[in-house]
């Protein structure tokens, strides 16, 4: 009896426990989480745009600024070498639905936009933040988005993000694919400025940039704001294409370019699923 009244008493403890993760709006465009009062990162949900940008590169449904445990911001939004780099997003260099064909990438012609929240829930070991979004060319929702990103607690001066991508046409096939020259886009992340580069894949260190070359994981370290930090992104195991190739960018670019040169046709009942794992981190350690 003793036994049962004491795990009776640690249950509700744990189911009373406060989450160290909170969401917050940081206005009505974006929404911050954080742990134990540090950022970790902001959902944009708005459609974005600073002053000075065409007003082709309005844009929503990415992440950033995204945050390495110790505080250091590690990524980049509308830099000037490339407005259409956002965070960490994911984005086709072509779309085709119903005869014509646009640029999701570069944002020509469709757009992703925010439809409705579907969780946001922090709980004491991780923080569930799931979005439902559309891809739109003019009124026409033509792809229903699902994104779940699930972050973990930082240990060791580590985190963990994982991506849940799902994708599904609704209007008749969409075909997309990546740059008709390099292969890019798909999944990707654009650093902060930063020094002292360095790129790495299961082969080591790779000094050059390269297109296509499959990996499956890339990490980014560099000195941001005086701090040696970075961040890897592993590719799931169940990807179709796995290991797929890369767009490894010593500017400050890690993207996994699927399909690349092939074709993949999203179809009506059929949802495409992608998953990722970004880890961030800072070598000089935790909090």
């Amino acid at each position: 009896m003793k036994n049962l009244v004491f795990l009776l008493l640690a249950a509700a403890g744990i189911a009373g426990a406060k989450s160290p993760f909170a969401f917050r709006a940081v206005s009505r465009d974006s929404l911050e989480l954080s742990e134990n009062g540090r950022a970790v990162f902001v959902y944009n949900h708005g459609m974005m745009l600073p002053p000075g940008v065409p007003e082709q590169f309005r844009r929503s449904t990415y992440v950033h600024p995204v945050f390495a445990p110790d505080g250091t911001l590690l990524s980049d939004d509308f830099p000037k070498d490339h407005y259409h780099h956002r965070g960490i997003f994911w984005a086709w260099r072509v779309v085709k639905h119903g005869g014509e064909t646009h640029d999701l990438w570069t944002i020509e012609g469709v757009h992703q936009r925010f439809v409705r929240w579907i969780a946001r829930d922090a709980a004491t070991r991780s923080a569930r933040l799931a979005v439902e979004n559309g891809w739109f060319m003019g009124d026409r929702k033509i792809v229903k988005e699902i994104v779940e990103i699930v972050t973990g607690p930082a240990s060791g001066g580590r985190r963990d993000l994982d991506f849940t991508l799902r994708f599904e046409a609704l209007q008749g096939p969409v075909e997309i694919s990546g740059s008709p020259d390099r292969g890019y886009s798909g999944f990707g992340f654009r650093f902060a400025p930063r020094q002292n580069t360095v790129i790495e894949t299961e082969r080591g260190v790779e000094k050059e940039d390269s297109n296509l070359a499959p990996h499956p994981w890339a990490q980014l370290t560099a000195t941001f704001q005086g701090r040696r930090a970075g961040a890897r992104i592993g590719i799931g195991r169940d990807n179709p294409g796995y290991p797929n190739g890369w767009c490894l960018r010593h500017y400050g670019y890690l993207g996994v370019d699927f399909p690349g040169h092939d074709t993949f046709t999203l179809a009506p009942g059929h949802p495409l699923t992608l998953r990722y794992r970004v880890t961030l981190f800072a070598e000089s350690g935790g909090r």
